[in-house]
């Protein structure tokens, strides 16, 4: 049974993904998936049958500039469908066994599924619930409160929502003549 604050928080993330970021994603095509405005961009690469993500530890500096494939790939596997795992249960999921999305529609339907997922999860905490540390899955956030991650999580979702908005934004006024 959710609380008042359970519901506060579901609401702050549904509130954005219901108004601005999940329209802003209708009609994404597999250009705009896949577009590099900057040499050196990381994103999703075939690999044999396999799409994987471009990645380094530690990354370079400066960083690389991501791709809206990248960075949904980034919110489905390590931001919501990982800690749905760690925390509700959901279907195994990391970065190295994860089945990245070959097209935009593919990885729509993932970031759809990975959304659905946690906040069924979030929605399903009570009070208690939301006061426990989030134990040894969470690494540096292992002893602090679910509310803590979830409000993390949140911001996550919008920071990197805001940015695959804004490549879209960016791919309308790069690559076509009439704006």
């Amino acid at each position: 049974m959710s609380s008042d604050l359970t519901s506060h928080l579901a609401e702050q993330l549904d509130w954005h993904w219901t108004r601005q970021l999940r329209p802003r994603l209708d009609g994404l095509t597999d250009d705009e998936y896949f577009f590099e405005p900057v040499p050196g961009c990381w994103t999703l690469r075939r690999d044999g049958p396999r799409m994987i993500p471009d990645f380094a530890y530690p990354p370079p500096q400066p960083e690389p500039f991501t791709t809206i494939a990248w960075r949904m790939a980034h919110v489905i596997v390590g931001v919501l469908a990982a800690r749905t795992h760690a925390h509700f249960g959901g279907p195994p999921a990391d970065y190295l066994s994860w089945e990245y999305a070959t097209d935009a529609d593919t990885g729509l339907r993932q970031l759809d599924d990975a959304y659905r997922g946690w906040m069924a999860g979030v929605r399903g905490l009570d009070d208690a619930d939301l006061a426990k540390p989030c134990g040894p899955a969470e690494g540096p956030w292992a002893d602090a409160p679910m509310t803590a991650l979830i409000l993390h999580i949140n911001r996550e979702v919008i920071h990197h929502g805001a940015e695959i908005a804004l490549l879209r934004d960016l791919y309308v006024h790069t690559t076509t003549k009439e704006h």
